[in-house]
This record gives C-alpha cells, sequence and structure tokens, in this order.
C-alpha cells in the first residue's frame, strides 16, 4: 500500500521521527485555519501519489492567509500525471542549510534489508545514482541481526553528511529502520532529510510503501486501504479479493498465482498482443472465485478476448474446471475465452471442460499456444 505524504508523516512521527507540524485539507477555507493555527510562512503541498509534483506547481510557499488561499485554490483540482488532487497539506516553512537522502527497502538478491543514505537529497535517487553513484553510501542489514548504532555510525561516517547532522541523523536512522521493520513497510524513504541552521535533523518529506498482506497485524492500516488509489476496475477486484492491476491492452488475463500471471503478462506482449491487466486468483479457483474474476474482466470495455491460464497444484485440475463452468453459468461474457489448464488432474480438468467447447469458448495445450489464440481473436474483432 503506497500511503500519501501526510501518511506517511503521521506514520513516521508514530515512531517519534521529527516531522514538520501540518494538518491536511480538502478546501481552501480549511487550509488557511490550518496555516493560521501552525503559524506562517506555510509550505502548500497537493497530495498524490506520484513524483512531480514541485515541477507541477503543486508545491508552493504561502506567507499570508491570501497567498494560502490563492494556492490551495490553484492546486486542489489540479491534474498531475493523470492524478487529480483532491486533498492538500499545509505545513509550517522550515529552515534549510543542507538536503539529504534516506531510505530502507529489501534487497530481494542479498536477502537482506539495505538502507541507503546520500549527503545529495531533494533530488531524484535515481539521478543520483546514475551520475554520482559514489555519493550513495549502502548499507545491507541481517534482519536477525538488525540495525545497531555502531553500524548506523559508521554508516552515517561514509556518506559525508555535515558533521552537525551526525548525531541527528543516527537517531533518526535507527528510528527509521525501527518503523520500516515494525511497521511492515517495503519502503521507507525520507527526501530531503533536512539539517536546520540550528542544527536540527528533520523529515521533511515521507514516502511510505507498506507490505499488504501484512494488514493483519496492524489493525489500524484499514484507514490506509481505504485511501489507495484504484481505477474502477481495480476498486471491483478489490472488493472481491482479486489481486488486480488494471492495464491498458484489450486481452484480459486470469492466472492463479502472481508468478504465473506476470508470465502470462509477458507471453501475451512476446505474441504481439497487450494485456488489459494482471489479475491473480490465487491458490483458489473454485466457481466464486472465478466469477468473480470474470466478472471484473467483462467489464473493462477494453478487453476483446480473455485468457484464462491454470496451473493446478494444491487446487485439482478438475475442481478448476468445475469451477470455470460454473462461473461461465453466472455470469454472461463478452469476450471468447481462451483456457490452457496444466498440472495436477489436468486431464480430468481438461475432460470436464471438453463438452463446452464452442467459438467462444477455447482450450489449448500450452502457454504459448492460448497467448497466440487470444491474440489472433482480436483480429477477428474490430477493436
Amino acid at each position: 500500500m503506497d500511503l500519501f505524504e501526510y501518511q506517511g508523516k503521521r506514520f513516521f512521527a508514530s515512531y517519534d521521527i521529527p516531522v514538520s507540524d501540518g494538518d491536511t485539507a480538502t478546501d481552501v477555507e480549511t487550509a488557511v485555519a490550518v496555516a493560521e493555527r501552525v503559524g506562517y510562512p506555510v509550505v502548500v503541498k497537493a497530495q498524490v501519489q506520484v513524483g512531480g509534483r514541485g515541477k507541477a506547481g503543486g508545491i508552493k510557499l504561502a506567507n499570508n492567509a491570501d497567498e494560502v488561499a490563492e494556492h490551495a485554490g490553484t492546486i486542489l483540482g489540479m491534474d498531475i500525471k493523470g492524478h487529480t488532487v483532491e486533498l492538500v497539506w499545509i505545513e509550517i516553512a522550515s529552515d534549510i542549510t543542507e538536503e539529504y537522502y534516506a531510505s530502507f527497502t529489501l534487497d530481494r538478491a542479498a536477502k537482506q534489508h539495505l538502507g541507503m543514505l546520500s549527503a545529495e537529497g531533494g533530488v531524484e535517487i535515481e539521478a543520483v545514482a546514475e551520475e554520482n553513484p559514489d555519493a550513495i553510501a549502502r548499507i545491507h542489514v541481517d534482519p536477525v541481526d538488525g540495525l545497531g548504532e555502531e553500524a548506523c555510525r559508521a554508516w552515517v561516517a561514509a556518506a559525508n553528511l555535515n558533521p552537525d547532522a551526525t548525531e541527528g541523523a543516527v537517531d533518526i536512522l535507527l528510528k527509521l529502520y525501527r518503523a520500516y521493520v515494525e511497521g511492515d513497510a517495503d519502503l521507507v524513504e525520507i527526501n530531503p532529510l533536512i539539517l536546520t541552521p540550528d542544527g536540527r535533523v528533520h523529515a521533511l518529506d515521507a514516502k511510505v510503501t507498506l507490505d499488504g498482506n501484512a494488514v493483519f497485524r496492524h489493525q489500524d492500516y484499514a484507514r490506509f486501504d481505504a485511501t489507495q488509489v484504484r481505477d474502477e476496475r481495480e476498486t471491483a477486484a478489490h472488493e472481491k479479493g482479486l489481486e488486480y492491476v488494471g492495464l491498458e491492452g484489450s486481452v484480459g488475463v486470469i492466472a492463479n498465482g502472481a508468478g504465473l500471471a506476470m508470465s502470462t503478462v509477458d507471453v501475451v506482449n512476446q505474441v504481439g498482443g497487450a494485456p488489459a491487466n494482471f489479475l491473480d486468483i490465487g491458490g483458489g479457483a473454485n466457481a466464486d472465485v472465478m466469477a468473480g474474476a470474470l466478472e471484473v474482466i467483462n467489464n473493462d470495455p477494453e478487453v476483446k478476448s480473455i485468457l484464462i491460464n491454470i496451473f493446478g497444484g494444491i487446487t485439482r485440475g478438475e475442481e478448476v474446471a468445475n469451477g470455470i463452468v460454473e462461473a461461465l453459468g453466472r455470469v454472461d461474457i463478452d469476450a471468447p475465452i481462451v483456457i490452457r489448464l496444466d498440472g495436477t488432474n489436468a486431464d480430468e480438468g481438461r475432460g470436464i471442460l471438453e463438452p463446452h467447447l464452442s467459438d467462444t469458448l477455447m482450450m489449448e495445450a500450452t502457454m504459448l499456444d492460448a497467448a497466440r489464440r487470444s491474440v489472433e481473436l482480436l483480429s477477428l474483432i474490430h477493436i
């Protein structure tokens, strides 16, 4: 789950990481009221889950109520890379001596947590990595051992931060690591982490991605899920408990397992098609799950053919086939369907499907052949 900046700052504050005083507003009057409370000057910041807010005019400094009203009125409703601004964050402005970058994420190849720290903050870290990779100090942290103060101090020294920032940086980085681990985050990022003229180190921005699979351990995360940005298709899939990501193609994809779904998306692209979505129905391909998946796919007007790619493991082939047949009896499908069924008891499953095959329900033996057929069907339909 990607958090908005204001949510990330509140998340950081719950771990005693210093952030700027502020609050949210959905209208001009509330924005002015927040500014009056925190004191001028303030910064008015668009709340969207996309970068480039500053360049788009979504971050403005205001010295009085008139300027707050002007900027909030302009920013609210603004389109930033396809995201409409419905909320602004008003915070007290900070004096800045230097800007740094700090983050923790998972290095899957190393099977360890990865911390990155740079004295070159305030810009995209990807640009720093490309233009001056030596400016980024990296530390791998064993999840069992955690991050200790001695290792953290050595990391800060390697980043060549201003000596005045050392104590504050060590304190914040230890808290940031704790937030990352205890909060079950995939990413925590502060950019910029600032040093103020009076020697304080402070989180001026917050980028947080939480692991959606860990929500059961954090009942309060439900408030974050409620504000996730989803299109109509993704909202419908979420309500049915399906892992769905909307894309821009015309071949609807249903698969069991994230890896197989990703592979299916890749193969559709490989044979010249464009997938309309990523949809993982998980380990259970029963009638209820399959019917829900087909409803979501069928409600996408861009879908002109549907590829169902199932590899039976714990879920046996005949169970999958019965689920598909029953689901097709529940949902009126507009697009032709191509099925690839393999794995445990696949022969039995294919036998169940065989009597139901037609010009609109086809079956192929391999994933590649099924993808080809799904794409070939597009040429028979006026897209």
